[in-house]
């Protein structure tokens, strides 16, 4: 493509291909060369090789492979021309005054330009006002009451928009033409076709493309005006679902530290950074966008989504999360307690504190089945609910080897079959269904061998029914378990000293229950032994204990003070020695 002695040919000599790449994937030295994740197709085994002296790169995975150009042209889906100028750009190498195609191109061309140097004169003017008149002084006021300094204000580009109706209007009005002034997102029309300012008594965020040029801005209001949050509307040089605030000057630390910290909004990036986390952006809307996940990828695959924890924003968690899975993201959630945003809970806790609950963020699988286990599983209904909630993101996950791993712990945490659960997860894979049909055995009751034992022992054992019943209430090895009520029922009855009667023990149980018993009842065994009765006592002791880490775990995930989770720990290793001397 560059003819020899072309600019381009001039580019890609001067280029250096490990540099460019650099910016899009994270490479590692391996040998001569350097190694990553391709950018191209999903995989967790890096096959993609970048060689710096010729200066070319291939995946051994997908087969793709060329120059820095073509490179350029696969990520920012642009022709030869614009990529050329790109890695110029990236180069620091001068790019001469293009040559325009068409008349239409150089007014785009034009027109972007001129927005572009709008919004950083409007910014300007924004900061001024901020700083500068008495309306600013009560939003200054206002942001010192929300922890931000000068060094703060100044760093992020803070400003204010006065409560006059056209004070960026008059100053923007002698240097560009109306028609400019309607396209860029800075000015409404009212009833009347007047225009007027967008943003007025609303302290102002400048949001930057990954250049880091002002391509639009967020206002909040400054007293009660609705809505609290408003934000430029789309415009020829801003598509919100193709922007992340703060990215411009995250990325770099998102590479270095390897993954992004994901929040809401403006005040929340802002307190993040200010703790000493740079890699922190924002949507800025209630979840992400494909646009924005494929942007965050190339800097990144691993992401802790820390979102307001509010209705809304556990919403916009899930909704994320089912776009961070099919694109095969490491995602963590970092729930914050006592219903604190970032912001709010750095102010409170103090930096220390949220950089250490984001290192010990649960896995989203972990704060899934905890939102899951936390609804109510008492009936059918409900378990089959919370089997439902999990099941968009075991659908999103595109990797088998990983649904299957998740179909397995959905079935341990949630107490369903597990081979019913992966069949009834494959229909509805296949059928393009969210969620489970109801079926009898996926939500009847989760019985295990050694509870039927048990079950048949305390009926039929008649040389140690009484010892046993005294030995599973000593140890509360039937408590949680979904036979409960069947075993209270036998037990009481064996503690009398005569055989139960399973028919006059039916008359005090539910119906299920009362199923459930006779059918175990009737099904032939040998008889028991103490010896068997002992290991039957000793695999419910192992589910019990199984379920305290679980619970533990649970615990762990609701961030926990420090002397709570000190106790989790502790209790933990107990635990988990009490196990090892049932193995």
């Amino acid at each position: 493509m560059a003819e020899a002695g072309s600019f381009a040919d001039r580019v890609k000599q001067q280029a250096d291909i490990v540099r460019v790449i650099g910016e899009y994937v994270r490479l590692k030295k391996s040998g001569q060369n350097f190694s990553g994740l391709c950018p191209f197709h999903q995989e967790k085994t890096p096959s993609f090789s970048v060689h710096a002296t010729k200066q070319f790169y291939h995946c051994f995975g997908c087969g793709k492979s060329g120059d820095v150009f073509q490179f350029v042209m696969e990520m920012e889906k642009s022709a030869f021309p614009e990529a050329v100028r790109t890695v110029a750009e990236k180069c620091g190498i001068r790019v001469p005054e293009p040559r325009e195609r068409s008349p239409e191109q150089r007014r785009e061309n034009q027109q972007r330009a001129a927005l572009v140097e709008m919004h950083r004169t409007a910014a300007t003017f924004y900061a001024r006002t901020l700083n500068s008149t008495d309306e600013g002084k009560v939003a200054r006021a206002y942001l010192e009451e929300r922890g931000l300094d000068d060094e703060t204000i100044a760093r992020f580009g803070l400003g204010y928009a006065p409560s006059s109706g056209d004070a960026l209007l008059r100053h923007l009005k002698p240097k560009y033409a109306e028609k400019l002034l309607e396209s860029c997102g800075l000015f409404s029309r009212d009833q009347s076709g007047r225009l007027y300012d967008r943003f007025r008594r609303r302290i102002i965020f400048p949001i930057a493309n990954e250049a880091g040029k002002v391509i639009a801005f967020g206002g909040r209001a400054l007293g009660d005006d609705n809505p609290k949050y408003l934000n430029s509307p789309e415009t020829p040089i801003y598509t919100k679902s193709n922007v992340l605030y703060h990215l411009d000057r995250a990325k770099e630390a998102i590479r270095k530290n390897d993954f992004a910290v994901l929040v809401e909004g403006y005040m929340d990036t802002i307190a993040v950074a200010r703790a000493g986390i740079a890699n922190v952006v924002a949507s800025c809307g209630t979840s992400l966008a494909e646009g924005q996940i494929k942007l965050l990828a190339r800097f990144s695959r691993h992401v802790v989504v820390n979102y307001d924890p509010d209705t809304a924003g556990q919403a916009a968690t899930e909704r994320s999360l089912t776009l961070l899975l099919e694109r095969e993201f490491d995602a963590r959630v970092l729930a914050l307690p006592t219903g604190a945003d970032p912001d709010k809970f750095i102010q409170q806790e103090g930096p220390d504190s949220y950089a250490k609950r984001l290192r010990e963020a649960p896995a989203y699988l972990d704060y899934l089945i905890a939102r899951a286990r936390a609804m109510d599983r008492s009936t059918a209904e409900g378990k089959l609910a919370a089997v439902n909630f999990l099941m968009p993101y075991a659908q999103r996950v595109p990797n088998r080897l990983l649904r299957s791993e998740l179909a397995t712990k959905i079935a341990s945490e949630l107490r369903v079959e597990e081979p019913v659960l992966r069949e009834a997860l494959r229909r509805a894979i296949a059928e393009r269904r969210s969620e489970v049909k109801q079926k009898p055995e996926l939500i009847a009751p989760v019985v295990r061998p050694a509870e039927r034992r048990l079950m048949q022992m305390l009926v039929e054992a008649e040389g140690f029914r009484e010892n046993l019943a005294q030995r599973i209430t000593e140890g509360s090895y039937h408590k949680g378990l979904e036979t409960e009520k069947i075993f209270d029922a036998l037990i009481e009855a064996a503690r009398s000293g005569s055989r139960p009667e399973p028919a006059a023990l039916a008359e005090s149980l539910a119906e299920n229950d009362r199923r459930l018993l006779f059918e175990i009842l009737f099904e032939s065994a040998p008889e028991g032994t103490w010896e068997e009765a002992e290991s039957c006592l000793s695999a419910l002791k192992k589910r019990q204990l199984e379920h305290e880490i679980a619970e533990l775990q649970t615990r762990l995930a609701a961030q926990p003070s420090p002397t709570e989770r000190r106790e989790i720990f502790t209790r933990a290793q107990e635990v988990r020695k009490l196990l090892g001397e049932l193995q």
